[in-house]
């Protein structure tokens, strides 16, 4: 007797080009979010990637959390607190949203800031003396010492770009 072949949508095991294909998302994105820990695959016999169909709610978590503007990092770091790097499930996605509000919020905050303080900056220029409120909101990186420096007036960290941290 013949065996039949599983359709390819009930298939528990999904190769790169079946994940790209039922995800939406490029194989090349699904190499990079592999590389950056977001998901995971083993090697066949033949050294090709396999990956879990679970893999397929990890990605549209993944797209999901970028459409909303959450960086990379912090879905990351959301996806880590799954146990056994197991895909979300409906109440891990509330909980997700719920710890990425805060996150949100704070750019949302500065982004209004941003938009309200913009038009003193125009006639001016140099977004770089110690009174701008978008470069160097109180003075802040006098204490860093010379060279280009950025801070987010909203958390105070250190920005690895130029620019009013709006990147």
């Amino acid at each position: 007797m013949m065996k039949k072949a599983v359709p390819e949508h009930l298939s528990t095991v999904l190769t790169v080009g079946e994940l790209a294909k039922r995800s939406g998302v490029a194989v090349s994105a699904l190499h990079f979010y592999e590389a950056q820990g977001l998901i995971s695959s083993w090697r066949n016999q033949g050294n090709q990637r396999r990956y879990a169909r679970e893999v397929l709610r990890r990605v549209a978590v993944i797209k999901a959390a970028q459409r909303a503007g959450i960086p990379l990092a912090s879905i990351r770091r959301a996806l880590d607190t799954l146990p056994g790097r197991r895909a979300p499930t409906a109440e891990d996605w509330k909980k997700l949203a719920a710890g990425w509000k805060a996150e949100l919020s704070d750019r949302i905050a500065l982004l209004t800031r941003l938009r309200d303080q913009l038009d003193g900056c125009i006639g001016c220029g140099c977004l770089s003396l110690g009174v701008c409120p978008l470069r160097n909101p109180w003075d802040e990186l006098a204490k860093l010492g010379p060279g280009a420096h950025l801070l987010e007036p909203v958390t105070g960290k250190r920005r690895g770009r130029s620019g009013c941290g709006v990147d």
